[in-house]
């Protein structure tokens, strides 16, 4: 009995010995144990570009393909999970924007050195929750990014009228508490921590998140717009200098780059009606942006000779497979496996560094045109719709110097399609679907709001029953249903079926 209690002791001995020191022992000594939030901040920033073309850019009929599988969504008013559910994936992922933001936000909510980056986290944190809502409807708001934080890892989904109201809180509340004799951020990708840019930024997206609610409430919407553009709360985007974009580069590629550039290039085209509303009008925007090459499904150093002359363009219409398409009226036939039909010039807008725009001037003068125009702010209508199409026009030179247009070819265009005040919806909101091209998010938001442009209903054979005439919101991942089943029936039952053809609150 003595040997084994000895034994024990020895035992206890060396394993106290041991353990003495061991959590020294094995720390990583280059392994950062504490990051600093402005590299979450600027990850989140960068994580925000999303790629749109499979259901927003086709819904908007600004970029077409005719091929099921893979590639079906927008294009044939189906439901294809893969491509739904990207956005909710990006913005939700473990690194994305949403669990970044909400990490910052909680890191200096309460350390005033950090003021102006816990302010400027809250402003972006509301632009993305208006894409997952915009998109959506009911989402996880409150509870969500909370995973790490309070170990909350099946989020509820929140009604979307009320996250809107918070977005509208923190729009606010973020844009009033920035302060530049504070602390700036120069790792901001967007401005460099400049408090004035970040201000304008804020009161932008507050004027595009009143301006959703112009058919559902109008009073709520002229309050809105009233806070939005009163300079005394710092005034909006005054230039494209002022836009809030990402700019890529050849290691870090444009989230469209690889549907452009990549394998999929032979099978993407432009959509029918943006290349005839441009031609229409002989805008000069359809020769930058598009064009036919010789050889379309070949890389763009064997593409061959570029035809750009606008007289030449044809859009792809909608409506149609890549088999029954051979039918549709004026086709151009094939060139190997592609078709004829015009693309994205990948030498501009199509480029693989391409710079990816979230809010513009060019869109933030055109919603100010239109809250002009219905009598909810101050300002010449005429003069604001005309600056708006103009700034759009000079926006394109950030793509490429080939890209750009001179001053006397905006001058004339304006000269030949002039502001018409009884038209004054349509021709605004009309420009504002060409000012958002690639910028799907926005340019479904605002086509489901103001109803423009007019376009032809896409009546593919095979399309999902709920869909009337347009997709009005995207159905949730195939995984939430399952693995955040009570949640995910408690939206549903609050919001309506999860179907195509369920309108988000703003759109009813």
């Amino acid at each position: 009995m003595k040997k084994i209690l000895t034994y024990l002791t020895v035992i206890a001995l060396l394993a106290s010995s041991c353990d003495k020191g061991f959590e020294d022992v094995n720390k990583n000594p280059v392994q950062a144990t504490s990051v600093d939030p402005a590299y979450l901040f600027s990850n989140a920033q960068f994580g925000s570009a999303i790629a749109t073309q499979n259901y927003q850019l086709q819904i908007v009929q600004q970029i077409n393909t005719p091929y099921t599988g893979v590639l079906e969504g927008g294009n044939h008013n189906a439901v294809s999970d893969p491509n739904s559910n990207a956005n909710f994936n990006s913005l939700y992922l473990q690194n994305g924007p949403v669990n970044l933001l909400t990490t910052v936000i909680a890191q200096t909510k309460d350390n005033p050195g950090r003021s102006n980056l816990y302010n400027m986290s809250r402003i972006w944190k509301a632009y993305v929750f208006m894409v997952l809502v915009d998109t959506y409807g009911d989402v996880p708001y409150f509870e969500a990014g909370k995973g790490f934080l309070e170990g909350i890892n099946l989020p509820k989904y929140d009604d979307q009228k009320l996250i809107y109201d918070d977005i509208l809180k923190e729009l606010e509340e973020g844009t009033k508490g920035l302060d530049a004799t504070k602390a700036l951020e120069s790792g901001d990708l967007f401005y460099k921590g400049n408090i004035a840019q970040w201000k304008k930024l804020g009161n932008s997206l507050l004027l595009r998140a009143g301006m959703r609610f112009s058919k559902l409430d109008v009073a709520r919407a002229k309050s809105i717009v009233a806070k939005a553009v009163d300079p005394a709360n710092g005034g909006l985007i005054g230039s494209n200098a002022d836009n809030a974009f990402i700019a890529f580069n050849s290691t870090f590629n444009h989230p469209l780059a690889n549907y452009f550039q990549g394998t999929e290039r032979g099978n993407v085209y432009l959509g029918k009606a943006f290349v005839d509303a441009l031609k229409a009008t002989n805008d000069p925007r359809l020769r930058v942006i598009s064009v036919k090459y010789e050889t379309p499904g070949n890389p763009i150093a064997t593409a061959g000779a570029e035809d750009t002359a606008p007289a030449n363009q044809d859009g792809m219409p909608y409506g149609y497979n890549e088999s029954t398409i051979a039918n549709a009226p004026g086709f151009p036939g094939k060139i190997g496996s592609a078709f004829k039909y015009s693309q994205i010039n990948r030498k501009t807008l199509g480029k693989i560094d391409a710079p990816e725009f979230f809010i513009t001037y060019s869109q933030t003068l055109l919603l100010q045109a239109e809250a002009v125009q219905r009598g909810w702010a101050t300002g010449n209508v005429k003069e604001l719709y005309e600056a708006g199409v103009k700034a759009h026009m000079a926006q394109l030179a950030s793509y490429d110097v080939a890209a750009s247009i001179s001053a006397a070819n905006q001058d004339a265009y304006i000269a030949a399609q002039p502001f018409m005040a009884a038209k004054a919806l349509e021709q605004i909101n009309t420009q504002y679907w060409i000012s958002s091209f690639l910028n799907g998010s926005e340019a479904w938001a605002n086509f489901r709001r103001s109803g423009f442009p007019t376009l032809p209903v896409n009546n593919y054979p095979g399309k999902d029953p709920s869909v009337k005439t347009f997709i009005r919101r995207l159905v949730y991942p195939v995984r939430e249903r399952s693995v955040n089943e009570v949640n995910y029936n408690a939206a549903v039952a609050r919001m309506g079926p999860d179907e195509l053809g369920t309108p988000v609150f703003w759109d009813k």
